[in-house]
């Protein structure tokens, strides 16, 4: 079984006083396992989940999809909470290398902000590029190959030498769930192309079935060029259910709706599967 709580996105659903912000981040509880996926920019992740009745501060496992502000800064809440409450564990934190290196966009900070070294103190840390077993019947997909769509830069990213580079977000990755009625694929923000994440996950598990895509696209614009290959590939690929939210605006969402079964979905959001 996979359960996925939105405790972070853009939006925020009525009904209870929850916090929005430009962020992302779950909570995904599978075979026993309690991941934290993607920590947002602050520490409202913490709040949001103390309402639903979630524990963030105790994760088995920390996912970072890839290593920008908005799914990383709220680390530092994290490690502060656990420390105020002298948890001494030190849960697993998977993520690409890259993720743990400094970035910048349009000249300001928007990377890891915490060393490395520092991170170790507070959690295993398990960068890998290869596909991983998170929890059963859930894999972390390692370094997304442009196998549908070409891959672009955004920013920049400090290398291993310390020299500023055009960042091709080599570090963007993302989960897929193996269930039984198909693969539900987990996304951050999709930097390295929507259509490479889906085809990989289809790779990795050797199954076409798709259950679910949920989260981030990065589709910024909705015009036809911007949608026309994500349509084309989405059509073949045929998921059940399509869930973008986060750095998706509301013309990608509608286009994606008018030819997909496309909830809303917010902070507070929860989805089940088998």
């Amino acid at each position: 079984m996979l359960k996925i709580s939105v405790l972070v996105d853009n939006n925020a659903l009525i009904g209870r006083y929850f916090l929005a912000e430009p962020g992302f981040s779950l909570w995904i509880e599978c075979g026993g396992r309690k991941i934290l996926f993607d920590a947002g920019y602050s520490g409202i992740f913490l709040r949001n989940a103390r309402l639903m009745g979630i524990d963030a501060a105790a994760p088995d496992t920390v996912v970072l999809s890839h290593g920008h502000s908005d799914h990383t800064w709220g680390l530092s809440a994290l490690i502060s909470e656990r420390t105020a409450r002298g948890m001494k564990d030190r849960p697993a934190l998977v993520c690409h290398p890259g993720a743990l290196a400094r970035k910048k966009l349009r000249g300001a900070d928007a990377g890891m902000i915490i060393a490395p070294e520092v991170l170790g103190s507070f959690f295993n840390l398990r960068p890998s590029r290869e596909v991983m077993e998170i929890a059963e019947n859930l894999y972390w997909l390692g370094e997304i190959e442009p196998l549908v769509t070409p891959r672009g830069t955004l920013g920049e990213a400090m290398d291993e030498g310390g020299d500023w580079r055009p960042d091709a977000c080599f570090d963007d990755s993302a989960l897929v769930y193996d269930g039984a009625d198909g693969l539900v694929i987990i996304t951050g923000c999709s930097h390295s192309g929507i259509c490479n994440i889906v085809e990989q996950a289809k790779r990795a598990t050797g199954r076409e079935r798709i259950a679910d895509v949920i989260g981030g696209f990065h589709l910024r614009s909705g015009s036809e060029e911007e949608m026309r290959p994500v349509l084309s590939y989405f059509e073949k690929a045929a998921p059940h259910n399509v869930h973008a939210c986060h750095c998706t605006c509301f013309a990608a969402r509608a286009a994606l709706a008018a030819k997909f079964e496309a909830d809303e979905l917010g902070v507070s959001s929860v989805f089940e599967f088998k």
